[in-house]
């Protein structure tokens, strides 16, 4: 009896410990961004002068309008890129679709920033593509890869994997005979995939356009690298806030909530318009694959291989770049490690930052996502609720939005957590914590409760079957979100170039940082290990699952 009555204590107890969690570290510092926004910068007086500033002002106002522009229309293009390029991989036999797909998650799983210093070495003033062009081809004016046309190009094909992988999961969901039955009345060929399954599949790829809005809306290192003049939202509120001069602090919390307000409502839109317009399938014939010929083969094996091709260019850029003989901005003839010398002498500790801090944030991940996993599935109450919805509130926050909120909140007593080591790994626990949540959770409702009833029946106590039999079945789901989390984690810049200090800085920042200064060998080396780091992560994820591929 004395157990039994210690039983429903422990998880009452973690439920109060996780909602404290969240309102420290999640409530608080938002609330501390929105009251923020509406005070005076030197009197502290309540005031809306800092909304009338932004939006009386065309410099700051046109910033959200640019974010906008370029987040649509880098939406719409992965759209069109991604579902025929899911359609095409779904239904046809494709040469190397195993290569081709591995290709596909190493794109998505690096960093955009790294995309965008990639394209300044091939396509910038001084670039490789742009000295051929000038000097073999003789033309003097080519296309610039700085502004608009140079974010959407790196943010498409960064962007494009998810609406892929999305209606790639919802393609596999669709019943063949769907199709068979259209083609016997007479629709076939494009109009089939237009009237048939591409409304099947719209609210499954909505979910996948507003994770590319979000991210394209949110990303700060491509717009701040190859933006000039072409101001967004991220890269403004970061200049503001930096500055610290003239109350910029206040005027950066003012546009950061307007940033989360913005995201949130197209959050619940999206969320609201998917309820509505979503089927429940079950695919008794799924779809197969089928050989093609000809022309056709021809034309989608050059599709697939271009925009694969064009998705891992920054890749190969920065591996190949890396091993080049250089002197900061200049490139010497031939190749030496002198650009891995130097970081490993000068910048181990951001190498050494990158991997503890990472490590760290993956245990506090794991963890979370077990308890929490297990409380809103197994034990819902109102508590359980509040959190799982607390959880969900990273994918609506920009990280330069959320590492401003943090500085807020714990840059004063009575809890001083600025330019601390700890600071950084709340953000990246905050910002990956979904990931693995989702995945744990995933698991969770493929076990049976009758396997703890068992277990419960045998005597054992809940807590403990909990801890020896249910979360060593849940932790195969954990660790794959889990290494998800880790790549994300290690390749983190918005929120840790807000947050960083001499001594906490990490790879992401240091090669940002190394761009910036145009030491472009020292920051293709890291930039290297960042990706060989990706990749073998994503081995890990494959062996552990044993899955060819990575759902999101």
């Amino acid at each position: 009896m004395r157990g039994k009555s210690f039983l429903p204590d422990f998880w009452k107890t973690l439920t109060f410990i996780l909602v404290l969690v969240f309102a420290l570290f999640l409530v608080y510092p938002l609330a501390s961004l929105f009251l923020s926004s509406f005070k005076a910068p030197e009197t502290h007086a309540w005031t809306l002068d800092n909304f009338a500033k932004f939006f009386s002002r065309k410099f700051y106002y046109s910033a959200l309008g640019n974010s906008f522009l370029v987040t649509a229309c880098v939406t719409v293009l992965t759209v069109f890129i991604g579902i025929p390029m899911a359609y095409f991989m779904t239904a046809f036999k494709i040469r190397g679709k195993t290569v081709l797909e591995i290709l596909i998650i190493i794109s998505m799983m690096s960093p955009a920033f790294i995309g965008a210093y990639s394209w300044v070495l091939l396509g910038g003033r001084n670039g490789v593509l742009t000295k051929f062009i000038a000097e073999v081809l003789g033309l003097e004016s080519t296309p610039s890869i700085y502004g608009f046309g140079g974010i959407l190009l790196v943010f498409t094909l960064k962007l494009y994997p998810f609406i892929y992988m999305y209606a790639s999961g919802a393609l596999k969901k669709i019943d063949v005979s769907l199709g068979e039955a259209a083609e016997s009345l007479g629709c076939g060929g494009l109009r089939k995939v237009a009237t048939i399954i591409v409304p099947l599949i719209t609210p499954t790829i909505l979910a996948g356009s507003l994770l590319v809005f979000m991210n394209a809306l949110a990303d700060f290192g491509t717009p701040m690298l190859i933006g000039e003049g072409f101001r967004t939202m991220p890269v403004l509120i970061y200049s503001e806030f930096v500055g610290e001069v003239g109350g910029s602090a206040n005027f950066a919390a003012s546009m950061a909530t307007i940033m989360v307000l913005i995201t949130a409502l197209m959050f619940i839109a999206q969320k609201h318009f998917v309820n509505k317009k979503s089927y429940t399938m079950s695919a008794l014939r799924p779809m197969q694959p089928k050989e093609i010929t000809g022309i056709k083969s021809f034309f989608v094996h050059a599709f697939l291989f271009v925009v694969i091709g064009l998705s891992i260019i920054p890749q190969l850029t920065v591996i190949y770049t890396s091993f080049l003989n250089t002197n900061q901005a200049i490139f010497l003839p031939g190749f030496s490690l002198v650009s891995y010398k130097m970081i490993f002498s000068n910048l181990g500790n951001a190498i050494a930052n990158t991997y503890l801090f990472g490590l760290l944030s993956i245990l506090a991940i794991v963890l979370l996502g077990l308890f929490i996993a297990y409380l809103s599935v197994r034990r819902r109450n109102f508590f359980t609720g509040v959190i799982d919805t607390l959880t969900m509130f990273p994918y609506i926050i920009p990280g330069s939005v959320l590492g401003i909120t943090l500085l807020l909140a714990f840059n004063d007593k009575p809890l001083i957590l600025s330019g601390t080591a700890l600071i950084i790994i709340i953000s990246l626990v905050i910002r990956r914590l979904p990931y693995t949540l989702r995945s744990s959770s995933a698991i969770l409702y493929q076990i049976s409760p009758s396997i703890e009833e068992a277990s419960i029946s045998l005597g054992a106590s809940p807590v403990m079957t909990f801890f020896r039999i249910t979360a060593v079945m849940m932790l195969p789901g954990v660790l794959s979100g889990a290494i998800l989390s880790w790549i994300t984690v290690i390749n983190e810049l918005s929120s840790s170039v807000i947050l960083y200090t001499a001594g906490t800085r990490t790879m992401s920042v240091a090669v940002y940082q190394e761009v910036v200064r145009a030491s472009y060998g020292t920051a293709a080396a890291l930039a290297t290990i960042l990706t060989a780091t990706t990749v073998v992560s994503l081995i890990v994820f494959y062996k552990l699952t044993g899955k060819k591929e990575v759902s999101v």
